[in-house]
C-alpha cells in the first residue's frame, strides 16, 4: 500500500516509482481500456509506466515535453514544449513575472532542441493509435505543464481514448487537466501537497540508461 496522507486514501505515500506504478496500475483496471499503449512521461513518468505497462500487457513508449522555466527558477514551469507543435503557456504566471511569451522565445527553442534530441535517444518502434487506447502517465502532477504538452501531442495521434494516470497531484492540476483528457486517475490528491518529491520515500533522478532498459524489456509489445 501506499504511505502518503491523502483526504483520498488512508495511504502515506510511495517507496519509489515502481511501487507507485503498481499500486497506480491497480486503479486502471476498471476503465476497460481496448488495446492500450502505455506512454511514460521523460524521464521520472517511465518508472512509473512501466509498471503499469507490465500490469496492462500494453507496449511502452516514452514521451517527451520539457519545462519552460521562470527566469532564476528553472523548476517552476511557466509553460512546456514538446518536440512537435506549439508550446502551451500559463499566461496568468507569465505576467506574474512581467514577461510577455517573446521573453521565454529563446527558452522555448531550447527545450525544443532537448526534447527533440531525447526523443531520438528514446524513440522505439512506430505505434499506431487509431482505434486504441493510450495512457499518459507521470510520477506525479504539480504545475501539470508537461503533461498539458504531451495530452495535446497524444490527441493529435487521434487515440480511441486518452487517458492520464499519476500517483499523486495537485487538486488544482488535476482539476485543470480534466479537460485535457478523457479520464484522469490520480490516486492521491493530498491537500498540504508542495511538491511530488515529498510523496516518495526514494525519489533519484531516473538516467537514460534506466529508460532504455525499460523500452528493451516491455518495447516490443505491439
Amino acid at each position: 500500500m501506499p504511505r502518503t496522507r491523502s483526504r483520498h486514501s488512508g495511504a502515506t505515500g510511495y517507496d519509489d516509482r515502481a511501487h507507485a506504478g503498481q499500486v497506480l496500475a491497480g486503479h486502471l483496471h476498471g476503465l476497460d481500456l481496448v488495446d492500450p499503449v502505455v506512454f511514460g512521461l521523460a524521464r521520472g513518468g517511465v518508472p512509473v509506466a512501466a509498471e503499469v505497462a507490465r500490469e496492462l500487457g500494453a507496449p511502452l513508449r516514452v514521451c517527451v515535453a520539457r519545462k519552460i522555466g521562470a527566469p532564476g527558477q528553472p523548476e517552476l514551469a511557466l509553460g512546456a514544449v514538446t518536440a512537435h507543435g506549439p508550446p502551451g503557456y500559463d499566461h496568468a504566471l507569465v505576467r506574474s513575472f512581467g514577461l510577455d511569451v517573446d521573453d521565454l522565445a529563446g527558452a522555448c527553442e531550447r527545450e525544443r532542441a532537448e526534447a527533440a534530441r531525447r526523443e531520438r535517444l528514446y524513440r522505439g518502434e512506430p505505434v499506431e493509435l487509431a482505434g486504441r487506447d493510450a495512457v499518459l502517465v507521470d510520477d506525479g502532477l504539480a504545475t501539470g505543464a508537461t503533461a498539458r504538452a504531451a495530452l495535446r501531442m497524444l490527441a493529435e495521434a487521434g487515440p480511441r481514448h486518452l487517458v492520464l494516470a499519476v500517483p499523486v497531484g495537485s487538486p488544482e492540476s488535476v482539476r485543470a487537466l480534466r479537460g485535457e483528457a478523457d479520464a484522469v486517475v490520480c490516486v492521491l490528491q493530498p491537500v498540504g501537497f508542495a511538491a511530488v518529491g515529498q510523496f516518495y520515500r526514494d525519489f533519484a533522478a531516473t538516467t537514460d540508461e534506466e529508460i532504455n532498459a525499460l523500452l528493451t524489456e516491455l518495447g516490443e509489445q505491439r
